[in-house]
């Protein structure tokens, strides 16, 4: 299968809390998060999402700083309840914090 991702993905634990935009008292929904990358993240959810919304989102990372952003869910599969999205509006700072992460769970894997 051919690779079309722009950036690589990485495992990360963590988990986040979503509203979607337009709500007035958007529900938060817990996810855990599968993969992610500066450009957007897998993420497994019980609750049913809409595709191709926009969902602001409260993203802890692991130095426990929390991102502040908007996702939109770009993909969905049914068999293990799984979703892809793209970050849409991060910050450049926020990103950075993203970029870091994966030079040192490179480092990691090369050192393994």
């Amino acid at each position: 299968m051919e690779e079309k991702r722009r950036s690589r993905r990485m495992v990360l634990n963590a988990h986040l809390t979503m509203n979607p935009v337009g709500e007035a008292m958007g529900e938060k929904v817990p996810v855990d998060i599968i993969d992610i990358s500066k450009d957007g993240l897998g993420f497994a959810c019980d609750t049913p999402l809409a595709m191709n919304a926009i969902y602001e989102m409260d993203l802890t990372i692991w130095t426990k700083d929390v991102i502040h952003t908007f996702i939109n869910v770009t993909r969905f599969d049914g068999k293990s309840n799984m979703y892809g999205a793209t970050f849409t509006g991060m910050n450049g700072s926020d990103q950075d914090k993203i970029k870091i992460y994966e030079l040192f769970d490179r480092a990691a894997r090369e050192l393994n």
